[in-house]
């Protein structure tokens, strides 16, 4: 498969490393080569399979558009943008291509949000719920979109706010905690990311799952089968 890679950070580099491992073609355009989504041209995406985005919030809907438009398949890493998911999702509906996108791509993530889905129900008894996340001090985005995906698991559970802390400090990779406070105990869930590698191998995995499917999908309904 021959795959594009929007963006040059740290997760996207990564990404790159593992797709080739893997036996894929890649190729890296960079955001300083790509403003406005102006090199992403029908002609040279018709080279690709599918397109991969782990650039920054700011960017992700234009290079939706120019992606769709031109009948690729997308897997979206970058997080940042879901107050325009309505909006992405009609292109993808309309120009009838695949999408998947996800707050986090480290399958170990996606069964973290299981045992949180599994923990809600300790809200209607008593127990008190907080969110905290770390992260690098150069994300973008805060809070996380995983803590918002915990946040939108929880509250449709129990109907009940819960309010997110988030940190940025040195290098952290990505921790993500859920505690439930009662006046008998505490309990503590924890996902803390050793390295990018997991969220690279997801969406090198998501994009090998996607080839031949249409629609648009999101990573943590569909992680069991890639």
């Amino acid at each position: 498969m021959k795959i594009l890679l929007l963006g040059a950070g740290k997760t996207g580099s990564l990404c790159a490393d593992v797709a080739r491992e893997c036996g894929h073609q890649v190729e890296i355009l960079r955001a300083s080569e790509n403003p406005g989504a102006s090199a992403l041209k029908r002609d040279r995406l018709s080279a690709f399979q599918v397109v991969i985005d782990f650039t920054t919030p700011h960017c992700v809907l234009e290079n939706v558009r120019a992606c769709v438009r031109a009948g690729k398949d997308m897997v979206v890493g970058t997080t940042g943008w879901y107050q325009q998911i309505a909006e992405v999702r009609t292109e993808v509906e309309t120009h009838q291509t695949g999408f998947v996108y996800g707050s986090n791509f480290s399958l170990g993530v996606n069964l973290f949000f299981d045992l949180v889905k599994a923990a809600a129900p300790a809200l209607r008894q008593h127990y008190l719920p907080q969110i905290y996340e770390r992260h690098h001090a150069h994300k973008k985005d805060a809070p996380s979109g995983t803590a918002v995906t915990m946040q939108g698991i929880l509250q449709q559970a129990s109907g009940a706010e819960i309010e997110i802390t988030s940190f940025r400090e040195g290098e952290v990779v990505g921790m993500h905690e859920l505690v439930l406070e009662s006046h008998a105990d505490t309990i503590y869930l924890c996902h803390d990311a050793k390295s990018r590698r997991g969220f690279a191998e997801g969406a090198v995995r998501a994009a090998e799952w996607l080839a031949g499917k249409k629609g648009f999908f999101e990573f943590k309904d569909i992680w069991r089968e890639v």
